[in-house]
């Protein structure tokens, strides 16, 4: 069975790619161009996205929305992400434990790469993650490294590219995820390190010394000749089959009972959402009334709850207490969710009108979600959180407020 793979960035707006096309027992072809050079009549086709392109992450779903993907799920990961959940498409991987593993990746890229294969001819085929064709085996983590950087696969459906490391010293983002382990069922018992080009081999006893857990050199490792396997693919394009004569006829009474299926079921809706908007004013009603009670001197009330907190702020201060909102009880809680943060990196520190505004060192983007997470741990909401466009470069600028 012939397979071609197709190695390409989602974010390149000038699409080229590599690719290595497969055939049974033969030694793989393998070139690089524009889709146009692509080969063509392979029985299989599989669109490889690099590890850095593509979070995977968890989240509880409910078992009817696992076999959703696309911009519907994103809301699932939605404080996981940045920018808007509408840009990405996810899909779901499969289960880990109780959790269920979702894949982010750029919507647009996606499209991009759609529309340049599709005109081509190429229509039928898989999309998969780099992460998780790296061989993997229960108990074992594997990471495949370049010398420089590289990914890791530390579950059947899970993984996640790291930042930079050397020889002596393994990357942070590794170290941090065995922390997050450390005493658990699931921390590995070894690592199996796979190379992916000459000489990236590091220092064994000094990386084992660092992690605290056993390194072992697992040989080379290449997406042209890595495994096929069925997979979990992060989408599939289907063929479109022709519909047959009269299908259409046959199907008219299935589609009489499903219209007025969903007929009862937009009344339902209907009643159900204007009673929801009835309790709604009527509360809103309820603390008005309890706001004009407590203040009658308020001249509108257009947010109570907004409201009451800046009165309750107010009354606090005049009494010579500090109100959530302040600058050193919001200093106190960042503080917290920044203990892992490395020393130096807190560039700049401003606060003004309930918000804090943190401009550190450039990291990269797992450090970022990482630092995010802990600060919502804290009881602080993070409105926004700007990560650099590559990693080593500008600054991450992270807006708190109190909850």
């Amino acid at each position: 069975m012939s397979l071609l793979r197709i190695y390409c960035s989602l974010r390149d707006t000038q699409p080229r790619c590599r690719w290595a096309l497969m055939n049974g027992s033969l030694p793989p072809v393998a070139g690089e161009g524009r889709p146009a050079d692509l080969p063509r009549r392979a029985e299989r086709v599989q669109l490889i996205v690099p590890a850095a392109e593509v979070l995977i992450t968890r989240a509880s779903l409910p078992r009817a929305a696992r076999r959703r993907a696309g911009s519907v799920l994103a809301f699932a990961v939605e404080e996981e992400i940045i920018g808007e959940p509408e840009a990405n498409h996810v899909s779901w991987l499969g289960s880990a434990g109780d959790a269920d593993v979702l894949a982010v990746v750029d919507r647009k890229g996606l499209t991009r790469w759609r529309d340049e294969l599709g005109a081509v001819g190429i229509r039928n085929y898989e999309v998969h993650c780099e992460t998780l064709l790296l061989p993997w085996v229960s108990g074992e983590w594997s990471l495949a490294w370049d010398g420089r950087e590289g990914f890791v696969r530390n579950g059947e459906f899970e993984g996640v590219a790291t930042d930079c490391g050397d020889r002596e010293s393994p990357p942070l983002t590794l170290r941090l995820m065995l922390e997050a382990v450390k005493g658990h069922e699931t921390r590995p018992n070894s690592i199996a390190l796979f190379t992916t080009s000459p000489d990236a081999a590091p220092d064994v006893a000094a990386w084992t010394r660092e992690l605290g857990t056993a390194v072992r050199l697992a040989g080379s490792w290449d997406w042209h000749t890595a495994q096929p396997g069925p997979g979990r693919g992060l989408t599939q394009e289907h063929r479109r089959w022709r519909i047959l004569t009269g299908v259409a006829n046959r199907l008219r009474p299935a589609a009489w009972i499903l219209g007025a299926a969903l007929a009862i079921h937009a009344t339902a809706l209907v009643v159900n959402w204007t009673s929801l908007a009835n309790e709604q004013r009527a509360l809103r009603q309820q603390m008005e009334l309890r706001f004009r009670t407590v203040f009658p001197d308020a001249v509108a009330v257009v947010d109570p709850a907004l409201q009451m907190r800046r009165k309750l702020a107010e009354a606090r201060h005049a009494a010579g207490l500090s109100d959530s909102g302040d600058f050193l009880p919001m200093l106190e809680q960042a503080a917290a969710g920044m203990k892992e943060v490395p020393p130096g990196s807190v560039r700049v520190i401003s606060y003004e009108g309930g918000r804090i505004t943190l401009e550190l060192l450039a990291t990269d983007e797992a450090t970022v979600r990482l630092t995010v997470a802990r600060l919502r741990q804290t009881g602080l909401s993070v409105d926004s959180a700007t990560a650099p466009s590559r990693a080593g470069s500008g600054t991450v600028v992270i807006t708190l407020r109190s909850s």
